[in-house]
């Protein structure tokens, strides 16, 4: 069947293009145009399968009907359960997402969020380098909509959609005391992300607040782009000596892969001998041996939530109180902690 036009649909029932376009944009009502005249136009649009042209459409109504979500890796499972979620939210709002990754990288970061406003993007869901200030400042000062996710600015105030990472990871450390392991490691990668660096505090507080020391050699931190390479000697510092730890708490879950595989590789038992335990899973962790026990993120309700401001903020157009949100995580209790 031949494509049709705006322009054929206005030819062919004697209607002004303009009387066209607002009717297939639901704006008849409104101005005033006839329930018949809308009726002839909605028919026969169906009848001819007219598709609007979205750029056109959205240079018209001054937007595209489009999000744009930056997230720094699209191939880690966590950020791309992420784009999943929101893509579909996004569906049910009427928008198309488009998807791009900073790779940790700030200038790509920057080089992004331009790129999608050249698209003419309606409004950005952001998981942030934590590194571009300057921008994320731009943004608010422009009135622009957009929706911070993961990852935020603590001393800029935006609209944000977090988890607890310091109540989450307060949590497993307490759960591995609670069930008798008294010498429990900590293995994060360098970064100066707010995300670990909450991590480590509620590691710390749980210790401190059952009465533990904080031991700095029983916390590694390790090179995010050589951590594989860098895993197997942090875990035999850790484990295979004297008086070595009894548990270990891992702050991302491909940190808990690679480690529960160097302490399989070392034939050290787990969880007889070291209790694994992971902020964040995998959909593997309940099927390897041992299952692993991990503090499972809300991922859905993050891309739903985000979805859910970013449209508001599209759609009233107006300054208001941001949207801080703290979603809260929760632990999946399995064999690797012994329990």
């Amino acid at each position: 069947m031949k494509k049709i036009f705006l322009k054929d649909i206005a030819d062919a029932l004697n209607l002004s293009k303009t009387a066209v376009s607002l009717v297939l944009n639901n704006r008849g009502d409104e101005n005033k145009i006839s329930k018949e005249t809308q009726k002839r136009i909605l028919d026969f649009a169906k009848k001819n399968n007219y598709r609007p042209n979205q750029m056109a459409r959205g240079l018209s109504l001054g937007k595209s009907e489009t999000i744009g979500l930056i997230v720094p890796n699209i191939s880690d499972i966590f950020y791309a359960r992420i784009a999943h979620f929101v893509e579909i939210k996004a569906k049910e709002f009427g928008y198309n997402v488009v998807f791009s990754s900073s790779n940790e990288n700030p200038a790509i970061e920057r080089e992004m969020i331009y790129s999608m406003l050249n698209r003419q993007v309606d409004g950005l869901i952001i998981a942030s380098t934590q590194k571009n200030d300057e921008d994320i400042l731009k943004l608010k000062e422009a009135s622009f909509p957009f929706v911070l996710i993961d990852r935020y600015y603590p001393n800029i105030k935006t609209n944000y959609v977090i988890v607890d990472n310091l109540g989450g990871t307060k949590n497993m450390t307490s759960h591995l005391l609670k069930n008798g392991r008294k010498k429990i490691g900590f293995i994060s990668i360098k970064s100066q992300l707010d995300a670990l660096l909450q991590r480590r505090l509620g590691y710390e507080s749980a210790l401190t607040e059952n009465g533990f020391e904080i031991e700095n050699n029983h916390i590694k931190e390790l090179d995010p782009f050589k951590y594989q390479d860098e895993m197997k000697g942090a875990i035999k510092d850790m484990v295979q000596k004297v008086n070595g730890l009894d548990a270990i708490v891992f702050t991302t879950h491909y940190l808990a892969a690679s480690g529960l595989r160097e302490l399989k590789l070392l034939n050290i038992a787990v969880p007889k001998k070291v209790a694994i335990i992971s902020f964040d899973e995998l959909g593997a962790f309940d099927l390897v041996e041992p299952p692993i026990t991990a503090s499972k993120q809300p991922v859905e309700a993050m891309g739903n939530e985000a979805v859910e401001i970013l449209v508001n903020e599209i759609l009233k157009k107006e300054l208001k109180i941001e949207n801080e949100r703290v979603l809260q995580t929760k632990l999946l209790i399995r064999k690797s902690c012994g329990v």
